[in-house]
């Protein structure tokens, strides 16, 4: 039977497909649409590596290519444990990371074929733990940490899901959970398959599947309750990736599209683990609010002492969030917002 902490990662998963659906990526979901890269086996999509073909549950595709670089791709791995995410997590998703960046050849001999950058990004639903983190940037794995308050809704409906799923697996005597099944039905819902590709998984426990429908819906329902509610990651001048959560999601796009790039103002509140940061517009601070946390160790340096805290607070913002960028999908294609941040000394009169 499936674990508890499987199952909300499963679901969790599926939730960030669909939350990023306007961030950029396409959803890549069978191996039909890439045979060179991709395999699959039991409703399983694998990556090839140049050592080992590697099972992915989340991959996507960049919509554009950067100027000098390759198209990308990203593996999107979620963990929903009670504790933080270990090391031992962090170091597996460089392996692969490594493994398939370097498989540049073709199998059946040396013909060179189309190559992506892959990347990989590690959603945590309760942080990373100090290793985990230094391992991460040491490596450019980029870790996302989902446990701030603006992130309690998504949780709380993970973990209703995945208790109730748990609990009719145990009614109904399932031996193996059908993960492929529903993530099918997930997609399907969410309308996060793309056209005209097929969604493979099935499973015969007929009773079973009438019971975690009745959930999977549920789960959609609570998801739904946020429809104009979707993930926007912002890329700083750094190397890991920030959450964003907006007061007023309509009203931040709205702003944007008028204004892609334009000056923010930055603040922290709290202290160490649990400070959060908002920014804001400088020119008018109420038309849109957005919440993020940084990474733990870096708020552990910023705290550490006292005294320094002020100033390590403004280096942080001058050397890693002086700007940050959004990309979002819309009907011309992808758009990229810049926030720009610059310290009170270097604004120009």
């Amino acid at each position: 039977m499936a674990k508890r902490s499987a199952l909300r990662g499963y679901l969790l998963e599926e939730a960030l497909a669909w939350l990023l659906r306007h961030s950029g990526y396409r959803l890549l979901v069978d191996e039909r649409q890439d045979r060179a890269e991709l395999t699959g086996a039991g409703g399983a999509l694998r990556v090839r590596g140049r050592g080992a073909v590697h099972q992915v549950d989340v991959l996507g595709e960049f919509a554009f290519t950067p100027a000098f670089s390759l198209p990308i791709r990203l593996f999107l791995e979620a963990k929903y444990y009670r504790e933080k995410c270990r090391l031992e997590v962090v170091r597996n998703a460089h392996g692969v990371l490594h493994d398939v960046n370097e498989n540049f050849m073709d199998h059946e001999g040396t013909r060179p074929r189309r190559r992506y950058q892959y990347t990989y990004a590690l959603f945590s639903a309760n942080g990373f733990t100090p290793e985990a983190q230094r391992y991460a940037l040491a490596h450019q794995i980029s870790l996302v940490d989902l446990s701030g308050e603006s992130f309690t809704w998504l949780r709380k409906a993970i973990r209703t899901a995945a208790a109730d799923l748990y609990e009719a697996q145990e009614d109904h005597a399932v031996e193996r959970f059908p993960v492929a099944w529903m993530r099918r039905e997930l997609r399907e819902a969410l309308g996060t398959c793309p056209p005209g590709v097929p969604l493979s998984g099935d499973t015969n426990a007929v009773q079973f599947k009438a019971s975690a429908t009745v959930v999977l819906t549920h789960f959609v329902d609570a998801l739904e309750q946020y429809a104009a509610a979707e993930l926007l990651l912002g890329f700083p001048s750094a190397p890991f990736i920030l959450p964003l959560a907006a007061q007023d999601q309509e009203q931040f796009l709205s702003y944007v599209e008028q204004s892609p790039d334009h000056a923010v103002r930055l603040r922290r509140s709290g202290q160490a683990a649990t400070a959060e940061w908002t920014l804001s517009p400088r020119e008018d601070e109420d038309v849109y609010r957005l919440a993020f946390k940084l990474p733990e160790h870096i708020e552990e340096w910023i705290s550490g002492i006292a005294e320094k805290e002020r100033q390590r607070t403004l280096d942080i913002k001058a050397q890693f969030l002086s700007s940050i960028t959004i990309y979002r999908m819309n009907g011309s294609g992808v758009r990229a917002y810049q926030l720009r941040y610059e310290p009170s000394e270097l604004r120009l009169p």
